[in-house]
């Protein structure tokens, strides 16, 4: 009877309420340290990504207010040059933008991953702590065998 008491057979007094309220504190204090955690990664990963968001902005500011004359520019060299109709080096001109347009687009994506590595630890933190609280659970009230 007094092993059901105490929490992983451990006798120190304590009544099962007691227990309760310790593990019911330590679940909380596990819970306020994993928040801090997730708040230091999400800024973390703020303070990666701001630069290449700005820089991402600006570029597609400026590609979106010089398209259409761009292209239309080239296009219209392009007709000249090899004396093709417009719509046809419009379509030229058009397909040659998107590609790199594209490729660029790709390039930046592909660096701004780096940025939610620090989310990582959050949720490796997180399984661990998980698992913390399912072993206390799971093993808690049954009692340890006492060693001679």
């Amino acid at each position: 009877m007094a092993d059901q008491a105490t929490v992983n057979g451990h006798s120190n007094g304590k009544s099962v309420v007691g227990n309760i309220a310790d593990f019911g504190n330590d679940v909380a204090t596990l819970c306020e340290l994993q928040l801090k955690l997730a708040t230091t990664d999400l800024k973390e990963v703020k303070d990666r990504a701001t630069g290449y968001v700005i820089v991402l902005f600006f570029a597609g500011v400026v590609a979106i207010a010089t398209i259409p004359i761009a292209l239309f520019g080239v296009a219209d060299l392009l007709a000249m040059a090899l004396q093709i109709r417009l719509g046809w080096a419009l379509l030229i001109t058009a397909g040659v933008a998107f590609s790199i347009a594209g490729v660029v687009f790709a390039q930046i994506v592909s660096r701004l991953g780096f940025a939610l590595d620090p989310l990582r630890r959050s949720r490796e933190e997180l399984v661990r702590n998980v698992s913390w609280v399912r072993t206390v659970l799971v093993h808690s009230g049954r009692s340890i065998p006492k060693r001679n």
